[in-house]
């Protein structure tokens, strides 16, 4: 069920981005009176799942789910329909229109993926708000399991200043800066250490087992008490907090380690909390120094916030307040996005080894359906969909812009043979791209 729920997400997401995005071309493709040959959901090589034609296009679903496209007649795209080409240019094709409105068709696909997660974030600003945790009340540090970070000199109970000079004031933005970090400025029982991150800190990220960054410390809430535990008959249940062992409190699950690896094979009294109410167990420690319960890995927002661990700050929004912040949300997206495009495209960083392919977007949608995730998501993935078909790449968008571009500067226009050549090889650097992301996930699938 759990797959399902995922699947659905993400090809719900996908088809909504593609058929929005290729609609983008679509739209001044007709207003330029340009024929559309063919609109087209996911790849219909060698034969279609559906396809109907109305007027003079052909709308279609294809079989094969990796991007989608519009047959534009009279332009060189991935069809490489060369014979439409030999022939003298027609009115109505998109290599007889002027360049100004071959530059609007072939732009409109990216204006609609950004106008598309600009519009998500005002709306989810409107609908839902914002709930985060403000890092001013992350009092006792945060939990650090990452080698990486060890190595760095972090370590549990550190808290974050400032990263690149900058402070941190909400928790959900922590992660984004560390991924762009140079230098981390951490608070040590009261005095302040500079620790920087080496130039390929995301390429070892990536390679990295653990790819946690600074976690919230959060208390031992009981998930599960295991058939093979040796405290199956004790009366804990789904959602008991366990606060303290033999009259010593434990706030935060890291101390439970340490403190039962002093307590092998022995029996002790646990305080818990259930429904806010104390209560009293007595639970066996293994010969490991565990107590064979699964614990959660996370809590509610909720339940951090009652218990006194962290201050949620809840933001509501007026229809016109949503409009600036979501376009704050978009444009500071935006700029993550580019920002680590870039550090991806830079060897020494080493950040190409964290590319994924579709298992790797597969993988951001949650098991549970949450129409608040999947909006954010979707607008993430509009954004990266708009900034990588904007890249300078003859089989992307942007590489056709970028030729456009030259034809309005210079007056020249590129000859269709060598627009044909320059698409192939635009083409075939596409699929390298393409083969190298799904690569990295069959390999990280593989050997990790």
């Amino acid at each position: 069920m759990e797959f399902l729920i995922k699947i659905s997400q993400f090809l719900l997401s996908l088809s909504l981005l593609i058929v929005l995005h290729e609609l983008g071309h679509f739209i001044p493709a007709k207003l330029f009176k340009t024929r559309v040959e063919k609109f087209y959901l996911f790849f219909d090589v060698k034969f279609s799942l559906f396809k109907k034609k109305i007027g003079e296009t052909v709308y279609g679903i294809g079989w094969l789910p990796l991007g989608g496209y519009v047959k534009i007649s009279g332009m060189i795209d991935e069809s490489m329909d060369t014979e439409q080409m030999a022939k003298d240019p027609e009115p109505w094709e998109f290599r007889s229109k002027p360049a100004w409105q071959r530059l609007i068709i072939m732009l409109g696909g990216v204006t609609v993926n950004f106008i598309l997660a600009a519009l998500i974030y005002m709306f989810m600003a409107f609908a839902y708000g914002e709930t985060d945790i403000a890092t001013s009340s992350i009092k006792d540090g945060y939990w650090i399991t990452n080698p990486l970070l060890i190595e760095m000199g972090a370590q549990t109970g550190d808290k974050v200043v400032s990263v690149n000079n900058e402070t941190v004031e909400n928790y959900s933005d922590l992660r984004a800066k560390l991924i762009e970090a140079k230098t981390i400025v951490l608070e040590r029982d009261g005095v302040e250490k500079t620790i920087t991150t080496p130039e390929d800190f995301l390429g070892q990220l990536s390679t990295g087992d653990d790819k946690t960054f600074f976690q919230l410390r959060i208390p031992f809430v009981v998930a599960q008490v295991p058939d093979s535990s040796l405290n199956k008959n004790v009366d804990l249940k789904q959602g008991d907090i366990i606060t303290g062992i033999n009259n010593t409190k434990l706030k935060y699950y890291d101390e439970y380690a340490p403190f039962l690896a002093q307590l092998k094979g022995q029996t002790v009294q646990v305080e818990a909390l259930r429904d806010t109410k104390p209560i009293s167990r007595t639970l066996q420690v293994d010969e490991d120094g565990k107590f064979e319960i699964a614990a959660y890995s996370n809590a509610s927002g909720k339940t951090l916030e009652k218990l006194g661990y962290y201050n949620i700050v809840t933001k509501s929004y007026s229809f016109g307040e949503s409009i600036g912040v979501g376009a704050n949300m978009f444009t500071e997206q935006i700029s993550s996005y580019w920002t680590q495009l870039g550090m991806i495209f830079n060897p020494n960083t080493g950040a190409y080894k964290g590319v994924g392919g579709f298992k790797a977007i597969f993988d951001i949608f949650p098991n549970t359906w949450s129409w608040e995730a999947f909006w954010g998501i979707t607008a993430f993935l509009s954004i990266m969909l708009g900034v990588l078909n904007l890249l300078p790449i003859p089989a992307l968008d942007g590489g056709h812009v970028m030729f456009l571009l030259y034809e309005m500067i210079s007056g020249r226009k590129p000859s269709d043979k060598f627009m044909e050549y320059a698409q192939m090889v635009g083409f075939f650097i596409l699929i390298a791209l393409v083969l190298f992301a799904n690569g990295n996930d069959i390999f990280k699938a593989l050997f990790k």
